[in-house]
């Protein structure tokens, strides 16, 4: 078998060409545990074996016939030691994200017949166990985390011995790069999750695609930090990418602890989602408007020179000189606070405002966007660390080795060796999905140049309104979200005299803003009442309006205080709203947009 044909060659590969000290590193209290190639490598082969040893195999090989395994956890060196295992069985892993509900967690264990899942920790073992009697397919639980009287993962290794290793050696020469790797059930933002069926070949020529056209160099120098779920496939593929680089993963303990953990590690890159670049910017930018006087006035003047900055266009010599002058006195300090060392930021997930692409690389951080569904493994495109190989606001070129192409109605496909196998158990959805071996996106775009692929919105988030006029929300949405006021925005309208929207404020910036006109702000229930407020947004929406024909533009709005989120429901994992739950849950709010009319 020749390295390279399946995931798990990563590690052998990268024993030959670049062993490390650091492949991967975990906080566990104030320590950086590292953990070597080698032990890596040592430690994924007895796991493996382990679970030869508990009956897990690939059986008849078939997609249906090798068993399952689940994993629900947190980003850790403990989640690619169980992928990297169960791969070497032959059987299946399926990732599930920490934050599914129950309902959704019992639907996959018992769609997928898992057997055995792996847990991160206390609370979601609850989780797991709260369905358990409800899986009848599911023998055992076992822990990441030591927790009292429950089964830790290392009991599984602790069964490897010379026989099951012998034998694992066997079941790894008969693991083929078309057998299934995984199954990975999407969210969406609508409807019963769907299985995508994921073989070794599908991840790895997406990896060597990926990292032949951004491209990745082997760099064995290199850090990274990782918080991006592992369980969502943008996340894993980038794993394996940097795997097969020698770039060396350090996992970020939480989303809260981000901002410290990248300046303890310095990292070279990271991929992200939208929502936490805005997140980011937010902070930025309200620290900037806490600064007085003539600080404040340089730290707008430095944002409002780096929105202007274009990649592709030289901005003149005067141009030039501020922003030099901008990068040293101000955005010096933001590339400090993301550890100093950054070469890339990979966005992918969403679309990205254009402003925050043109900012943050004209600070010199430098932001690329990328576009790819789950189905695809993931990427199709992505802006390019080449001459001429980025441009904001598109998603970038087709990554080398696919082919993508626009229907007629507009929607993207593409085709290549990354194309899904299919939806597990769901050969309808598979057949409505890949046509002729086109994968079907379900996002609308147009060329940009002829080369740089733009995603202007999805598909079924088209709508018409009442006078038969058809709408795409996104862009309207991003525009609105340029606002420093403006946390969240969904454009409503479909089968309605005109288009609408439900503007979630940011009660930083609606904070900020009412202390410089001298207004009391005590809460953002009340703030978005006050008179002013309401005329301060109904200006935003006037100026967001002239960017749109008629028919785009939003003619009424209503405020919601609170912020949409994983944990209320309106989001999705990967920060994507669920359209058709806010549409449900703000029915009142939407009622009182169209009351009259």
């Amino acid at each position: 078998m020749n390295f390279e044909q399946r995931l798990f060659d990563a590690v052998d590969y990268q024993l030959q060409q670049f062993p490390k000290a650091d492949i991967l590193a975990a906080k566990e209290g104030n320590t950086w545990v590292k953990y070597s190639t080698q032990q890596v490598k040592d430690i994924s082969t007895k796991f493996a074996a382990g679970l030869l040893e508990l009956g897990v195999g690939p059986n008849d090989f078939s997609d249906e016939g090798c068993d399952k395994i689940a994993i629900i956890s947190n980003n850790r060196p403990e989640w690619v030691f169980t992928d990297l295992a169960v791969q070497q069985t032959g059987a299946v892993l399926v990732p599930i994200y920490p934050t599914t509900g129950p309902h959704e967690l019992q639907f996959i264990l018992n769609d997928a017949l898992v057997q055995y899942i792996f847990v991160a920790s206390e609370d979601l073992l609850q989780k797991v166990k709260s369905v358990a009697e409800y899986v009848p397919s599911l023998k055992k639980i076992y822990t990441f985390d030591r927790i009292a009287g429950e089964a830790h993962w290392t009991e599984v290794s602790a069964l490897a011995n010379e026989a099951n290793m012998a034998t694992l050696e066997t079941v790894k020469q008969s693991i083929t790069a078309d057998h299934l790797a995984t199954i990975i059930y999407t969210s969406g933002t609508t409807g019963t999750p769907k299985g995508v069926m994921l073989t070794h070949k599908n991840i790895v020529s997406n990896v060597k695609l990926s990292k032949e056209s951004f491209p990745f160099p082997d760099a064995p120098e290199y850090k990274v930090l990782s918080f991006l779920p592992l369980n969502h496939i943008f996340e894993k593929t980038v794993t394996y990418i940097y795997l097969f680089s020698g770039i060396s993963i350090y996992y970020a303990q939480s989303l809260d602890t981000i901002g410290d953990n990248l300046k303890e590690v310095k990292p070279d890159g990271f991929t992200t989602v939208p929502r936490l670049l805005e997140k980011v910017f937010e902070k930025i930018m309200a620290k900037g408007q806490e600064l007085t006087g003539f600080k404040k006035a340089l730290f707008a003047w430095a944002v409002h020179t780096a929105e202007r900055y274009d990649n592709l266009q030289d901005g003149g010599f005067f141009y030039n000189i501020k922003l030099a002058i901008a990068n040293k006195l101000i955005f010096s300090k933001w590339r400090e606070a993301l550890g100093g060392n950054i070469r890339f930021i990979i966005t992918g997930g969403a679309a990205c405002q254009e402003k925050l692409l043109r900012i943050f690389n004209g600070a010199k951080i430098p932001v690329y966007e990328g576009y790819g569904p789950t189905e695809n493994s993931p990427v199709i495109c992505v802006n390019r660390q080449t001459t001429g190989g980025t441009k904001f606001g598109t998603v970038g070129l087709p990554i080398n080795g696919i082919e993508v192409k626009i229907a007629e109605d507009g929607e993207i496909l593409t085709t290549g060796p990354s194309v899904m196998k299919g939806y597990y158990k769901r050969p309808d959805l598979t057949a409505e999905t890949v046509i002729d071996g086109w994968l079907h996106t379900g996002d609308i775009g147009i060329w940009e140049d002829g080369k740089y692929l733009r995603i202007t919105d999805r598909k079924k988030e088209l709508f018409k309104t009442s006078g038969g006029k058809y709408v795409a929300p996104q862009p309207i949405e991003n525009k609105l979200k340029e606002s420093l006021l403006i946390e969240q925005a969904m454009i409503v309208g479909a089968s309605r005299k005109f288009v609408g929207a439900l503007i979630v404020p940011s009660a930083t910036g609606v904070a900020n803003w009412m202390k410089l006109h001298h207004l009391e702000f005590t809460t953002i229930e009340a703030a978005i009442k006050h008179p002013k407020v309401l005329e301060k947004f109904e200006h935003i929406v006037q100026e967001n309006n002239q960017f749109f024909n008629q028919v785009e533009q939003v003619k009424k709005f209503e405020l919601l205080p609170a912020e949409w989120s994983i944990q209320t429901g309106e989001m999705t994992p990967k920060m994507s709203v669920k359209r058709k739950v806010v549409l449900e849950k703000y029915a009142d709010a939407i009622e009182r947009i169209y009351a009259g009319s």
